[in-house]
This record gives structure tokens, C-alpha cells and sequence, in this order.
């Protein structure tokens, strides 16, 4: 059983602008000999987020950390060539990335500086996004205010 005490942030690491969800990183998890989707949640580029594993459940998406862990994942990560890393977020997927992100902070009781990149665990770009700046960020959020006053 998952006890989470971090979140870790992903990308599916496919070319800017291509919209694919939950259902194909399922497919291709499962291709990989996974049992299905490594993923907590996906997160379109429409900004929907799409349920993946429960988050009771052990991920798939962090060597060494999927059971104390929760991982987002949102589509995109590339640049239109489909080789360099770019954080490629639309506005949409960066409002609800804060959002969700700080409703799991909120009701795990994690601190900010217990949201992860993959990339702090392996040797990948992935997200291809800074996390400090992804703190920063959505430390200055209303969001993330309004969530802390619960926690405080």
C-alpha cells in the first residue's frame, strides 16, 4: 500500500502538441510489461486530469520511491522534433498541475519542498521543467495560500 510523503512530477516525454491520454500511457505501460499505468494522474493538454493508478496503490514511475511516492504526469515534454526536452505545458496543464499538486500537499501534509522532478531521482530531463522553479511558482499561487491555511 502507497503511504505517500513526496510527489513526483513527470512528463510522458512525447512531441509538443500531441494530444494523447491516460488510455495510450496505459497501452504503452502495459507494453513494457507493466500490469497497467505507472501513473496517480495524467494531465491533458486541455488541462483535464485523468485518474490513473489509486493512490492507495504502488506506482510505476519512480525506481525506489513508487511506494512512498505519488506521480503526475502530464503530456508533452518535447519539442515539436520529439527529442529535446521542453517543458512544453499549456497554460491549462500548469493550472491544473498547481491545483492538483497543492490539494495533495493539502491532504497528505507535505511540505513544498517535498514535490519532486523525476529527474531528482534519475538521469533524465523528465520533466523537463525546473522543479525549484515549479516551487516558486506555485508558492506564489492562491492556490496553494488558500491550501496552507488549512494545514497552519
Amino acid at each position: 500500500m502507497n503511504k505517500p510523503n513526496k510527489i513526483i512530477l513527470h512528463c510522458s516525454a512525447t512531441q509538443e502538441g500531441k494530444d494523447f491520454k491516460a488510455a495510450d500511457i496505459d497501452k504503452w505501460h502495459k507494453e513494457r510489461g507493466f500490469k497497467k499505468i505507472g501513473y496517480h494522474y495524467v494531465i491533458d493538454l486541455d488541462g483535464t486530469v485523468e485518474k490513473g493508478r489509486e493512490e492507495t496503490e504502488n506506482g510505476a514511475h519512480t525506481v525506489g520511491h513508487n511506494t512512498t511516492s505519488i506521480g503526475i504526469c502530464y503530456i508533452g515534454g518535447l519539442a515539436k522534433d520529439g527529442k529535446t526536452p521542453k517543458d512544453t505545458r499549456t497554460d491549462k496543464q500548469k493550472e491544473a498541475m498547481y491545483k492538483l499538486v497543492a490539494d495533495l500537499m493539502k491532504k497528505y501534509n507535505l511540505p513544498l519542498n517535498k514535490v519532486y522532478g523525476h529527474y531528482n531521482f534519475a538521469n533524465k530531463a523528465c520533466p523537463s521543467f525546473k522543479i525549484e522553479n515549479f516551487r516558486e511558482e506555485l508558492n506564489s499561487t492562491k492556490i496553494l495560500q488558500h491550501n496552507l491555511d488549512f494545514i497552519n
